[in-house]
C-alpha cells in the first residue's frame, strides 16, 4: 500500500513539474522564437514569405535575399522612430553670431581669439602655483566691474581665503558672488534659482562630485559626469563656464582625455616658479586659432601683461660675446625674439662628450650637429655641447635650425655674430637652408625692436618678404656658406 501510494505521489509530482514547465515555454515564447524570415527581391522590392527562384512580381531570376522580420524586441528597442524631431539649422542661414565678451585682460582676449564666447566651455590647466587661479580671479573682478555678472565656485578654498587673496590683489572691490562648493548639484540648483551669469568659474573640475556617480571626486567617472553636467548648463544657459583642471606629474591635465573633447577650448598656463614670465597657450580652441598665447609677468600683486614679450627673453646686445644668437619666434600673430645660447668645451682624448639642451629638441641638436660635421667639416666629437633658451623659453619652431648652427659656430670659433644680428631658417640634412613661414612678419618685428641684419635662407628675399622694415639681408643657400661666412673663410 506505501508501495503504490509513493507511486501516486511521484505521478502527480511528474504531472506538476510537466505542468510549469508547459507555463514557462508558453510564457517566453514568443520572446525565445525563432524570428520569421522574409525575402526581398532586389529588382523590384516585393516581399515573399517562401524562397522562389523566380519573383512572381517582376519575373526576375534569383533576385530574392533573406531578410529577417522584425521581432517584438527589435520593435520595442528601434531607435528610427519614437523619438521627438529636432530642428535643423542651415549652414547658408543669415545669423548674428554671437559676440566676444572682453576679459579686460588683452593678453588673456588675445589667447583666446578675442574674448570668451557666450555658452562656451573652456579649460585651463597648468602646474600648481603658476598663476591660475589668479589669472582667472583678476579677469572676473575686471569683468565684476565692468557690470557683467560673476560667480567664483571653489572647490579648494573656502569663501573668505579667495576673499583675503582678492584683498592682497587689489581687487576687493570687485562685486563677485563667491561660494566654496564641491557639490555639482547643489550648484546648479542655486544657479537656476537665479538669473544667468556672465561666466562662471569652477576651480577646480577634479574637486567636483555628482551623487548620481559612486566614487570619489577626482576619479574619471567623476570628472566626466560633473563637467558633462556644467557643459549641459553652459549651452543651456549661454553662460561661459571656466574649468580649473589639474596637471599630472609630465604636465598634461589630468582626468580623462575626453573632458578636453568635451570643452570648447583648452589653455595651458606655462612657466617656470624661478622665471618672471607666464605663457597662456591655446591649445584647443573651436573659436579661433590654436597658436596665439598671451604673455604675462608675475609680480607682487599679480600677473601683468607684457607688451613687449622681447624684452624678457633678450639679454644686453650691447656685449657682443660669442656662442649666441637671435632667433624671431613666431607664436600665432605674434613674434617672440628669443635669445639662443650654446657653449662648446674641448676635451681631453678619450673621454665622452656631454649633450645638453634646455628650451629645445635634443634630437633636433643631434641633427644639427650632424650636418655641421658632414656638410661643414666641423668636428664636435671632442667636445661637450651645451645649448639653452634664455627666459626658460621654449622652442617648437624648426626655423630655429639655423640661429642654433650658427650660434654653435660662434661659440666653437669664438667669433660674436655681431648685437644687430637675427638669424632664421629651417636645416635639411643635405645642408640647404630651407624657407619658413611669415618672413616679413619676423623681420618686420625685429627691426622694430632696433635690429639691423638678418641672416636668413635665399629663399627669403625682400621682394618675398614684402616690406622688411628697412632690414638688411644676407641670404644663403646652403649652410656651408653661412659657416664659410662666420669663419671669414670666404
Amino acid at each position: 500500500m506505501s508501495v503504490r501510494r509513493h507511486a501516486i505521489d511521484v505521478t502527480l509530482l511528474g504531472k506538476s513539474k510537466a505542468g510549469i514547465e508547459f507555463q514557462f515555454c508558453s510564457r517566453y515564447a514568443a520572446a525565445m522564437a525563432k524570428p520569421r524570415k522574409t525575402y526581398v527581391c532586389q529588382a523590384c522590392g516585393s516581399v515573399t514569405n517562401r524562397w522562389q527562384g523566380q519573383c512572381p512580381d517582376c519575373g526576375e531570376w534569383n533576385t530574392l535575399s533573406e531578410q529577417a522580420a522584425p521581432t517584438a524586441f527589435s520593435a520595442r528597442h528601434d531607435l528610427q522612430t519614437g523619438g521627438q524631431r529636432i530642428q535643423l539649422a542651415r549652414l547658408d542661414a543669415a545669423v548674428e553670431l554671437p559676440p566676444r565678451i572682453s576679459t579686460g585682460i588683452a593678453e588673456f582676449d588675445r589667447a583666446l581669439g578675442g574674448g570668451l564666447v557666450a555658452g562656451s566651455a573652456t579649460l585651463m590647466g597648468g602646474d600648481p602655483g603658476i598663476g591660475k587661479s589668479t589669472l582667472l580671479l583678476q579677469a572676473s573682478a575686471n569683468m565684476a566691474r565692468a557690470g557683467h555678472a560673476i560667480v567664483y565656485i571653489s572647490g579648494e578654498e573656502a569663501a573668505d581665503q579667495v576673499r583675503l587673496r582678492g584683498m592682497r590683489l587689489g581687487l576687493a572691490d570687485a562685486p563677485i558672488d563667491l561660494a566654496s562648493a564641491t557639490s555639482v548639484r547643489d550648484i546648479l540648483t542655486t544657479l537656476r534659482s537665479m538669473a544667468s551669469p556672465v561666466m562662471l568659474v569652477i576651480d577646480s573640475i577634479q574637486t567636483m562630485h555628482s551623487d548620481l556617480i559612486e566614487g570619489a571626486p577626482g576619479t574619471v567617472s567623476q570628472v566626466r559626469a560633473s563637467a558633462q553636467e556644467l557643459i549641459r548648463y553652459a549651452k543651456d544657459s549661454g553662460c561661459a563656464v571656466i574649468l580649473v583642471g589639474h596637471v599630472t606629474k609630465d604636465g598634461s591635465i589630468a582626468g580623462p582625455r575626453v573632458l578636453e573633447h568635451m570643452v570648447d577650448t583648452v589653455m595651458s598656463f606655462e612657466g617656470e616658479r624661478s622665471h618672471q614670465y607666464r605663457i597662456l597657450r591655446s591649445i584647443k580652441n573651436r573659436f579661433g586659432a590654436t597658436d596665439e598665447i598671451g604673455v604675462f609677468a608675475m609680480e607682487e600683486a599679480g600677473l601683468s601683461e607684457v607688451g613687449n614679450p622681447s624684452s624678457l627673453f633678450l639679454s644686453d646686445r650691447d656685449a657682443q660675446m660669442p656662442g649666441t644668437s637671435v632667433f624671431p619666434a613666431l607664436e600665432g600673430t605674434r613674434p617672440v625674439l628669443v635669445e639662443i645660447q650654446a657653449l662648446t668645451v674641448r676635451l681631453s682624448s678619450g673621454a665622452t662628450p656631454r649633450r645638453a639642451v634646455v628650451g629645445w629638441d635634443s634630437g633636433r641638436l643631434a641633427m644639427v650637429l650632424a650636418v655641421l660635421e658632414a656638410r661643414c667639416g666641423l668636428s664636435f666629437s671632442t667636445a661637450e655641447v651645451y645649448l639653452n633658451v634664455a627666459g626658460g623659453y621654449r622652442l617648437s619652431d624648426p626655423a630655429a635650425d639655423m640661429a642654433v648652427a650658427a650660434a654653435l659656430v660662434s661659440a666653437l670659433s669664438e667669433r660674436p655674430l655681431g648685437s644687430g644680428t637675427i638669424v632664421f631658417g629651417e636645416l635639411a640634412l643635405s645642408g640647404e637652408l630651407r624657407p619658413v613661414a611669415h618672413a616679413g612678419l619676423r623681420l618686420r618685428e625685429a627691426a622694430k625692436l632696433g635690429f639691423e641684419k638678418a641672416l636668413v635662407p635665399a629663399s627669403v628675399t625682400a621682394k618675398a618678404s614684402g616690406d622688411t622694415g628697412g632690414m638688411r639681408l644676407s641670404s644663403y643657400a646652403r649652410l656651408a656658406n653661412l659657416v664659410d661666412q662666420l669663419l671669414g673663410r670666404n
